[in-house]
């Protein structure tokens, strides 16, 4: 087994972190590779619940059947994605670049072939919330467009609600505060920025979790969402009932 230690910034901060690489090439051991080295990144950024191994496991599951239910999709390339997607995820680790530098320094370890490598990439760089709003809605490829609906299908529903309070709790923000509004048309700068607004687990609701039903690229995830987006609907009318003790 072969050990390299790379160094990355995250935030100001350099963090050294060890890729242990085995130097063994089937694909059902390059997954099993990829499995342990992004368990062994979450706990290095002490990600919580709503982005902990069982969330990236439901992802593949997801835009496995995704990938299925579509029939155009490399379901080589969904697996490996998906299971990469949280990487360096900037919410945790300060960097909006230390996600893709990190996937491409472990898939150039392994020897992934090239070609593949930048499909990963696509997924990688392309699937955020942070990135469409940034970007306006573009061509996806058929990769980046299951993993994404299925990233976004585990935001939202009865499971999306329960990672939405955990994050709260996380980092932590206010339940609900009836002073602050949700905000509309939100800029990427304005979605990363922690500095100058402080959220609400509630309004986080309104300014995302709310937009992704109409954000899903596939026909298979957006039948999936309904019933999700339907659940927070109810889900939210009876938060305000209670909050307003009116029920």
């Amino acid at each position: 087994m072969l050990f390299r230690s790379i160094v990355l910034t995250v935030g100001l901060r350099p963090i050294t972190e060890t890729l242990a690489v085995a130097v063994m090439q089937e694909p059902a051991d390059f997954i099993s590779r990829t499995e342990r080295f992004v368990r062994e990144q979450i706990t290095v950024l002490d990600h919580d619940a709503s982005h902990d191994w069982s969330h990236i496991d439901r992802v593949r599951k997801l835009a496995l059947a995704l990938a299925r239910e579509e029939g155009n999709a490399n379901l080589e390339l969904v697996e490996i994605g998906s299971l990469l997607h949280d990487i360096q995820d900037w919410k945790y680790s300060g960097s909006e670049t230390a996600a893709a530098t990190t996937v491409q320094e472990y898939l150039q370890l392994q020897s992934y072939p090239q070609d593949k490598q930048k499909a990963v990439l696509d997924i990688i760089q392309g699937i955020g919330f942070k990135d469409e709003i940034g970007a306006g809605r573009r061509i996806t490829t058929p990769e980046l467009a299951v993993v994404q609906d299925a990233d976004r299908l585990d935001a939202i529903g009865a499971i999306g609600i329960a990672r939405c309070f955990t994050f709260g709790g996380k980092f932590p923000r206010p339940l609900y505060d009836p002073a602050i509004q949700p905000r509309d048309n939100l800029t990427k700068a304005a979605y990363m920025d922690r500095s100058s607004h402080k959220p609400t687990t509630i309004n986080h609701f309104y300014e995302k979790l709310l937009k992704l039903q109409g954000m899903m690229k596939t026909d298979a995830g957006r039948k999936r969402a309904r019933s999700r987006h339907a659940f927070m609907e109810a889900f939210l009318k009876q938060f305000m009932l209670e909050w307003e003790a009116q029920a």
